[in-house]
């Protein structure tokens, strides 16, 4: 085994990831994390009873999970219990319009056609391309470092990827299937989680309608955060060490290689640099001006996913009629996206998300008792202040209380609200954004961030600003990647 040294900058998902991955060839890894405790925006925190999440929530491509410890000699099974939803989410229209997404098959053609007639039909052979996209898509594409075109010139790619409808938009895809209101809305939820519109995402992305509807919707008994436990763990069985409360503030280099990376406490030699932490930060804050890949201009262009106005509520009842994730619906979805994607402000009358892991969990909330995640998608880089907050808290819950007809307010012994100031002071989030770039065709694969540093030799950059892309199956991908590319170059 070699002894080639490592330091990842950051234990989010793809931190967690590349540096198992490179423990478990034989690297000696070193993780340094500025918060406490590991997880990134994963992290989870307790308050008078309640256990919430504080970012992500949905645990889809349950595949990839598996894989990701498979290759390392585990099962999911082993570090943490699993739960299929049913219904996998409910949407909400209007006042009198609740509509829930059924786990089952056959309950959920059923319900399609009962909205469209023939829709059954179609949904079989959407989710049939759909499949094929998947398969192609996580098992091949997302794999590739997209650092060369010729990573992609094999013939069974091309054809694959012809198709694929990478050069059609999601929403042109999906109209050719379905015209009722209510189950284009279904179908183009999921493509909202990449942080762009259906009409500037590749069609491609109907693979996320596949991980959604055929491979289920999922929850982590425990919370999200048990993921993160389960891949700590992992880490440390590898050999990976963590340092928490060391934020890097700088490094030392040397003919175009970083020799060491320095933080509030001390200072690590390395081999290799993998920033799991946030790559506009990294670019701008930690490096000379001089071995930056990319100028400030590049980055002011990019297409950025959304930000989000989080809230953690404690409440001191139970509430009726809501499933564990519920979709508000009940507002026209155009004019916010208008104002997160052009207008770049904040919303008039937001679609919003809630989530209860208590429907589910009797473990995160005390007896008799639930916690709420609400979760409300606006522009990055935004003013940002209590008053502001305040005032979408007592929008969102007025309109929680008259679409549910039941009392919410009443019931709040603990809230917290979370948003673009403390996106930035935590990760460093550039423009305070929750998910990273929007996955656009512009930036997709060789169009996005290089996972390499194209100034510093022994420089990886890993997550959401770079390939595959945002989202937590993403993440533990783009460690894997990183890891492989680190192997391939530097050796053990």
């Amino acid at each position: 085994m070699g002894e080639k040294k490592v330091i990842v900058v950051g234990s989010g998902f793809s931190g967690l990831s590349v540096a198992t991955s490179l423990a478990h060839k034989g690297y000696q890894v070193t993780v340094l994390e500025k918060n406490d405790t590991p997880g990134g925006r994963a992290r989870s925190f307790s308050a008078h009873g309640f256990t919430f999440d504080m970012g992500p929530s949905w645990y889809w491509m349950p595949d990839v999970f598996d894989q990701y410890f498979e290759s390392l000699g585990y099962k999911t099974a082993d570090l943490y219990q699993l739960q299929r939803l049913d219904p996998s989410y409910t949407i909400v229209f209007d006042q009198h319009t609740m509509m829930e997404v059924p786990a089952n098959m056959q309950a959920l053609l059923h319900l399609f056609e009962s909205l469209e007639a023939g829709s059954s039909k179609k949904l079989e052979k959407f989710l049939a391309e759909a499949s094929y996209k998947y398969e192609v898509g996580m098992n091949n594409l997302v794999y590739k470092p997209s650092r060369s075109p010729m990573e992609f010139l094999s013939l069974k790619l091309l054809y694959g990827i012809l198709r694929m409808d990478v050069f059609k938009s999601f929403d042109k895809h999906i109209r050719t299937f379905f015209r009722h209101p209510q189950i284009l809305q279904m179908m183009e939820f999921p493509i909202l989680l990449l942080g762009a519109l259906p009409k500037d995402t590749p069609a491609l992305y109907s693979l996320m309608n596949y991980a959604d509807i055929a491979l289920g919707t999922w929850y982590p008994m425990g919370g999200m955060h048990k993921i993160v436990e389960g891949m700590v763990r992992v880490a440390q069985e590898q050999g990976v060490v963590f340092h928490y409360g060391e934020e890097v503030t700088s490094f030392t280099i040397h003919d175009n290689n970083i020799c060491e990376v320095h933080t509030g406490k001390g200072s690590y030699a390395t081999d290799v640099c993998v920033a799991s932490a946030d790559y506009h930060h990294v670019e701008t804050a930690l490096l000379p001006a001089e071995y930056r890949s990319y100028t400030d201009k590049y980055w002011n262009q990019r297409s950025m996913a959304p930000s989000s106005l989080l809230f953690y509520i404690g409440l001191n009842k139970k509430l009726k009629g809501l499933s564990h994730h519920t979709l508000f619906f009940d507002q026209d979805f155009g004019p916010h996206a208008k104002d997160i994607y052009e207008n770049k402000r904040w919303p008039e009358n937001p679609l919003f998300y809630l989530s209860i892991t208590s429907k589910t969990d009797p473990s995160v909330a005390p007896e008799g008792c639930e916690n709420l995640f609400i979760l409300i998608p606006v522009a990055v880089d935004l003013e940002d202040n209590e008053a502001i907050r305040e005032e979408y808290y007592q929008a969102v819950m007025r309109r929680l209380e008259k679409l549910t007809g039941q009392s919410v307010r009443d019931a709040v012994v603990f809230k917290r609200s979370y948003a673009h100031k403390d996106f930035i002071s935590d990760y460093h989030a550039f423009k305070g954004n929750a998910y990273g770039l929007a996955n656009t065709l512009m930036q997709t694969a060789l169009l996005k961030p290089s996972l390499k540093s194209k100034k510093i030799d022994n420089l990886y950059y890993t997550g959401q600003l770079t390939v595959p892309g945002p989202g937590v199956p993403p993440s533990l991908i783009s460690g894997r990647v990183v890891a492989e590319e680190v192997a391939r170059e530097a050796g053990i």
